[in-house]
């Protein structure tokens, strides 16, 4: 290439769009380079930025939850995609989740009319030339740019991700399937679509879902899943009651019916902001989709579901950050060269997220000469960098943001809810006190 923009993203993924948003809005030109439509990624489909392909979750948005605690942080510091995914939202209880397609087309409105982006649709396969580089290519990073990383990242790591079917909201069964979110006042409309299992029920939808056949890729024989994405089949295996006691736990959820609550309960999530579509929550699968359709249909509730999109497993790539970058996600040789989103470690939208806008405000204290931005660690955003630059790390995995990585408080032993309070308090107060001695 011989264009030599000052700054160069490469991917306008979640972590992308955030980086270039943060200098743009600071009058810092830069370049934003997105392979779609060229060329897609087995996993994408629309041709819009930011495009959601695992979930339509961002998960919890309640400040005593860690990923609710750092999208405050980041609608603090001006997120574009919390700004975005406000303004698309759709009911999810405590969560935050989004019309998908309304929220990709309202960020790519955004970063197309914005005048200090210049967005290239090519796909890149070698480093462009450029003062500052940002690698945002996420977590399908295509062949060819991997390769041409190796000299900077080493050894490539992977993990398998997996996505959760999407039924019509019409063909539901609500003769059977009742609304009501976890723990909810009985009074309360439910934002989530439940179908009860009894024993039995549940026993043969296990017992069908172990015997299924699953989609079959050459990289299986090494196979690492992200564990906060596992697959229905893989939980199966681990034995007959983990998904009951996970993602089809019925606690906090009473059926009006019986007024008690099920063996145990799939649960569906509007996907979009009319409800005509809903995913099952935590049934992400690599089954063939015949056999998708056959596990779905045992499901009270969803014997006549219409299908609108099959679970599907895809690739994911990341490097081992703490031997490739530091804490300002900047590579530790090739100071002009930081990563964003999960291709640097992290794990989850609101996290990759938050890795471009640090990254964004880290390449603009450098473009400005200032010292580079050292988050508190007792914040998410600071928890986020220290798990990223943790040197002491001797098996690095993508993770989640939760309060384990947070620093633990002092004083007193406090109870479960009490600590969290504690921590979610104490990070507030302390980002509201070190944005007041930093230039932003």
């Amino acid at each position: 290439m011989t264009s030599s923009p000052t700054i160069a993203i490469i991917g306008a993924g979640l972590a992308g769009c955030e980086a270039a948003w943060q200098l743009a809005q600071r009058q810092i030109p830069v370049t934003l380079y997105e392979m779609k439509p060229e060329r897609f990624s087995p996993a994408h489909s629309n041709p819009d930025l930011a495009e959601l392909v695992c979930s339509n979750s961002l998960r919890a948005n309640r400040p005593t939850n860690a990923a609710g605690l750092l999208k405050e942080e980041m609608r603090t510091l001006g997120s574009l995609i919390m700004a975005a995914a406000e303004k698309t939202k759709v009911a999810a209880g405590n969560a935050l989740a989004v019309d998908r397609q309304a929220f990709a087309r309202e960020v790519t409105e955004k970063i197309e009319s914005h005048p200090f982006i210049t967005i290239i649709r090519q796909e890149i396969t070698a480093l462009p030339e450029a003062e500052i580089i940002i690698i945002a290519s996420g977590p399908l990073t295509s062949d060819a740019l991997c390769e041409a990383l190796t000299p900077l990242t080493g050894e490539r790591l992977h993990f398998y991700d997996a996505t959760a079917p999407i039924v019509s909201a019409e063909s539901i069964d609500y003769n059977i399937a009742f609304r009501a979110n976890r723990y909810a006042d009985a009074s309360e409309v439910g934002d989530y679509i439940n179908c009860p299992l009894n024993e039995e029920q549940y026993l043969k939808l296990i017992e069908t879902i172990a015997e299924g056949d699953l989609i079959a890729s050459r990289d299986f024989e090494e196979i690492k899943v992200f564990e906060g994405c596992m697959p229905i089949e893989t939980m199966v295996h681990r034995g007959p009651l983990t998904l009951a006691f996970g993602p089809l736990k019925p606690k906090g959820l009473i059926d009006p019916r019986t007024r008690r609550e099920a063996y145990a309960t799939v649960q569906l999530r509007s996907e979009n902001e009319a409800e005509t579509m809903f995913n099952l929550v935590g049934f992400q699968t690599r089954l063939t989709f015949p056999w998708q359709e056959r596990v779905i249909h045992l499901i009270p509730g969803l014997e006549k579901a219409e299908i609108l999109r099959f679970g599907t497993m895809h690739r994911n790539t990341f490097i081992d950050a703490p031997k490739v970058l530091n804490q300002f996600f900047q590579h530790q040789q090739e100071k002009n060269v930081f990563f964003a989103g999960q291709i640097s470690g992290v794990e989850g939208y609101p996290e990759s997220t938050a890795s471009g806008l640090i990254v964004g405000l880290q390449v603009a204290a450098l473009t400005n000469k200032q010292d580079f931005l050292s988050f508190p660690e007792t914040t998410a955003l600071g928890a986020l960098t220290s798990h990223i630059g943790n040197t002491h790390s001797k098996n690095f995995q993508p993770m989640n943001i939760n309060f384990g990585l947070f620093p633990p408080l002092s004083g007193k032993k406090r109870r479960k809810r009490e600590r969290l309070e504690a921590k979610a308090e104490r990070a507030r107060q302390d980002l509201k006190t070190w944005l007041a001695t930093v230039a932003i």
